[in-house]
């Protein structure tokens, strides 16, 4: 009889109380950035948002913790508390690459993160000051060849995809040339507006506003096929055979939360990407739409992770720390 009690009363108790994913959210939420405000990954971040805080009822907030490749607000978000109220909007440096430059990280992507969403794939631009006498391809690698390791190309760190991008593109073509690390790729393209950058190979939501305004010139994407947002540039693998370097971007939980939370977020978040307006957006940014479940997520980490690796080794870099 008292056994029969107890399960009664367990019973009348999950009646009585609704499921974690019902409740959740009480509060406001943040979206946590790993870079300054105007680059590609806090501008997906802020068109997420509002979407977001409609679905959820609760406010969500992007929150800029620039440096280190996005390793300073990886860690913040790596030791939060897994309620679900503190997430990481990260593009893959954060969530996996920075693997392959950092020794001493204080976080493992790969464990310490609950994966999401992988929401978006991203091509570089390769841009150039005006001022740079090259328009195609074909040319900046004879201009670079012709001034070895005078050529200056912006970063927004070591390890993202800027740098990569570079790197596999110098050992590709055989050419040598300098790269300059910044907190972000905004400020590294506000740079390069400026003289002081040779060329940048950015996010393309990041160099299309410039291009169009005629302040860069752009010479080609660095993804497999053209971009609608510029389908009259051309890819680098046009010119350099077999060149292809496409980046990431997605969302996750310090690991631990509540397989209910991430299912929640889960499902806005891949909600929201196919919002009309959303969709458009990202699209005309140069972005390509991806959604996914969260063990998607996590298997394209690891891969990411495993094929930078692998680019690092080739390319002679060696891990910072």
């Amino acid at each position: 009889m008292f056994v029969r009690i107890l399960a009664c009363a367990a019973l009348a108790l999950c009646v009585a109380t609704p499921s974690w994913s019902q409740t959740y959210p009480t509060k406001p939420i943040r979206l946590i950035v790993g870079y300054a405000a105007g680059g590609s990954v806090d501008t997906t971040a802020r068109i997420f948002a509002p979407k977001l805080s409609a679905d959820l009822g609760q406010q969500v907030i992007v929150e800029n913790r620039a440096g280190a490749a996005s390793n300073i607000a990886a860690d913040y978000v790596a030791k939060a508390p897994p309620d679900g109220y503190t997430l990481f909007w990260s593009s893959g440096t954060g969530l996996g690459t920075n693997l392959a430059f950092y020794q001493k990280m204080t976080y493992n992507p790969l464990k310490d993160f609950a994966p999401i969403a992988l929401l978006m794939y991203q091509s570089n631009g390769l841009v150039v000051n005006p001022t740079v006498p090259a328009t195609t391809t074909k040319e900046l690698i004879a201009l670079a060849k012709a001034r070895p390791g005078q050529l200056n190309y912006g970063t927004a760190g070591t390890g993202t995809s800027q740098h990569m991008t570079a790197e596999l593109f110098s050992k590709m073509t055989g050419i040598r040339m300098t790269g300059v690390a910044y907190k972000g790729g905004a400020p590294a393209l506000v740079d390069l507006v400026g003289g002081h950058v040779d060329l940048v190979f950015s996010p393309l939501p990041e160099v299309i506003p410039y291009v169009r305004a005629n302040r860069l010139r752009a010479i080609a994407v660095s993804g497999a096929k053209r971009t609608p947002a510029m389908s009259n540039v051309p890819t680098v693998g046009e010119t350099v055979p077999g060149f292809a370097f496409e980046g990431f971007l997605g969302v996750v939980s310090p690991a631990g939360v509540s397989p209910d939370v991430v299912a929640r977020i889960n499902a806005v978040a891949n909600k929201a990407l196919q919002d009309p307006d959303v969709k458009n957006r990202l699209v005309d940014l140069g972005l390509g739409i991806a959604g996914s479940t969260p063990e998607q997520l996590g298997a394209h980490m690891r891969e990411q992770s495993a094929l930078m690796i692998r680019i690092a080794k080739d390319a002679g870099i060696k891990p910072l720390d």
